[in-house]
């Protein structure tokens, strides 16, 4: 068996160049990982998949808490073990700062050690490429506002721009302070090659820097907030980034967004506004009004029920229920879908009746509801079987028609919700991701002949 040992500064040259092939390659590991992570493809009970919860451990002297995150899939097991300040330790002064850094280690389905990958960069990427699986499918992406200049908030920003630079327009990125990290944050992009950048299609997209230092800071964090068509927020906050108001008021809900956060992992931490969350879950009774709103789904999308609900402070303050939630897992197939035919094929096969709230997303575009296609397929057959001799054959082509324009009513309107509403994304981790990059990688990297392999380890 070969040992596989990739030092950080070997992931950083794997992806510094990465090519949208190559990207897509990453994409569609990860995708068909969480898809069967949260829809059973694969049966739990026979060990295909497991994700048993992440252990922490704080060490008071530094501050710093460290985390074990163990997984299983069809590829093998993982775990990674990662060390980073804690959000308590990051505050103060006389502590270390620690960015997010450890190993991974990979085995093959039998346990042959096969990969220890430095986790430093390959977190931060693999946490961005979710993000960036919902990012793909949306229609307008033309301005993004970031918190934090951490390595999280470079992945996220530097994926937008592989996978919709061309259509970039701003980067707007909002820190507590412009420290040393936030100017190497901003170099970061403008040393990116040139022909990268005409590749990608950014070349002229424009970046900004919001601190509290400058004068005009309240007024401009609303508007960048309002304006932005995608929210990052990748900061270990114990405080609301932003106030609920300025995205749950009559104005802040015209524009459909996609809103991802995934800097806060424990139940103390958080970056969303409670009323955000609320507002995005609450179930309005149809009524006639002037406002025009953005679709919403009624629904938060995690990355993992199970950890969302343990350990997402906003999540666990909101007093949200799992019926509120649905993980990425069971929407990610949605970013196969070429084109709206696709669609319909696609949704048929998924199952939402563990997540009733998502029904609010297979709304009518006149707010009306619309019946669940088991219910009225069952009701139906109901109705023939007892009576099909009272029917001629142009009534059931009627009712099968009918039954078929309804389903296609839902999917679409989940399809508008994904492309053009209020998605809201929390993610707080989970080992399964590092495993699928985690192999990915190792093989790019010998594709690349990057890296340190030890024969027979």
């Amino acid at each position: 068996m070969v040992l596989t040992v990739l030092t950080d500064d070997q992931i950083k040259t794997i992806l510094a160049d990465l090519t949208a092939d190559e990207f897509d390659g990453f994409r569609k590991v990860i995708s068909t990982a969480l898809h069967e992570y949260s829809t059973n493809t694969h049966n739990i009970e026979d060990g295909t998949y497991h994700q048993p919860e992440r252990v922490s451990t704080e060490n008071l002297k530094t501050g710093a808490t460290t985390l074990y995150m163990p997984s299983v899939g069809p590829q093998g097991m993982g775990c990674k073990v990662v060390t980073l300040s804690s959000s308590k330790a990051s505050q103060d002064p006389s502590k270390p700062s620690i960015q997010p850094t450890g190993a991974v280690t990979l085995l093959s389905p039998t346990g042959e050690p096969i990969g220890f990958l430095h986790a430093k960069t390959l977190t931060a990427f693999r946490t961005a490429l979710s993000s960036t699986c919902l990012l793909a499918r949306r229609t307008t992406v033309k301005t993004l506002t970031v918190f934090g200049t951490g390595l999280q908030a470079y992945w996220h920003v530097r994926l937008a721009l592989l996978v919709r630079g061309t259509t970039i327009r701003h980067v707007n990125v909002i820190n507590r302070r412009f420290s040393d990290d936030a100017r190497d944050f901003m170099k970061q992009f403008y040393r990116v090659p040139a022909n990268i950048k005409e590749r990608e299609g950014w070349t002229e997209t424009t970046f900004g820097i919001l601190t509290p230092g400058y004068g005009e800071f309240k007024r401009l964090l609303r508007e960048q907030t309002r304006d932005a068509d995608v929210v990052y927020c990748c900061t270990p906050s114990t405080e609301e980034l932003f106030e609920a108001e300025v995205l749950t008021s009559h104005e802040g809900r015209r524009k459909g967004r996609l809103i991802a956060a995934i800097g806060s992992y424990t139940p103390q931490m958080r970056e969303l506004p409670e009323g955000l969350l609320l507002q995005a879950t609450k179930h309005e009774k149809p009524h006639w009004h002037f406002h025009k709103h953005a679709p919403e789904g009624g629904v938060i999308v995690v990355d993992t029920l199970d950890g969302a609900l343990k350990e997402a402070g906003e999540i666990i303050s909101a007093g949200l229920q799992p019926t509120q939630l649905v993980e990425l897992g069971e929407l990610i197939m949605l970013r196969r879908m070429k084109d709206e035919e696709d669609a319909a094929s696609e949704l048929e096969k998924l199952d939402f009746s563990g997540t009733p709230s998502i029904k609010s997303a297979f709304s009518g575009s006149d707010g009306a509801s619309v019946p669940e296609p088991r219910s009225s397929i069952s009701k139906d057959s109901t109705k023939t079987s007892g009576s099909s001799s009272s029917k001629g054959p142009s009534m059931l082509r009627r009712s099968s028609s009918q039954r078929s324009a309804d389903k296609r009513k839902k999917e679409d309107a989940l399809v508008r919700w994904l492309k053009d509403g209020t998605v809201i994304y929390k993610s707080v981790g989970l080992g399964l991701m590092d495993l699928s990059v985690g192999m990915h990688m190792i093989q790019l990297a010998k594709e690349k002949g990057i890296g340190t392999r030890i024969e027979g380890f």
